[in-house]
């Protein structure tokens, strides 16, 4: 898996290593249902998204470029057949999907990383078509969206 690289960020895989952390971030319960998923109970059920959720081709820890090595966030784009926002079988689509632990927002750093990733999905995977939605009353992602075109 390729690792992305802005100013201020790093995007890379998703390691086993990163469960203590995602967890610190992911039982926020300002986190997860804002984008349609429970808080994380225990560094077990973090453990079991990484290796079940964030393992996609195009799944990434969000890090900070001073520190790598801690994820503070997740950004994917996912590919056919794992959306509804667009046919099943179209390789030339894919949906943006983002969250940042709370300390981190109001930085910027998930429009940089999603500028970012939207470069990538565009020059480097070819895809033709970016999708993005928020569930109701998720103004922080139908900001960023606004920020990005979306």
């Amino acid at each position: 898996m390729t690792t992305l690289q802005t100013e201020r960020l790093v995007l890379r895989p998703w390691r086993e290593s990163d469960a203590e952390t995602l967890y610190e971030y992911a039982k926020n319960p300002n986190i997860g249902p804002a984008a349609g998923w429970p808080p994380h109970k225990n560094v077990e059920d973090s453990l079991g998204v990484i290796r079940n959720v964030f393992n996609g081709p195009e799944d990434y820890a969000i890090a900070l470029a001073s520190d790598s090595d801690t994820a503070i966030g997740a950004i994917a784009l996912t590919l056919a057949g794992g959306s509804t926002l667009f046919p099943e079988d179209d390789a030339t689509q894919a949906e943006l999907g983002f969250w940042i632990g709370e300390p981190f927002w109001g930085h910027g750093y998930i429009p940089e990383a999603a500028r970012e990733l939207l470069r990538h999905a565009f020059e480097d995977l070819g895809l033709s078509a970016v999708w993005c939605a928020y569930y109701e009353g998720n103004t922080k992602s139908a900001r960023v969206q606004q920020k990005l075109g979306f």
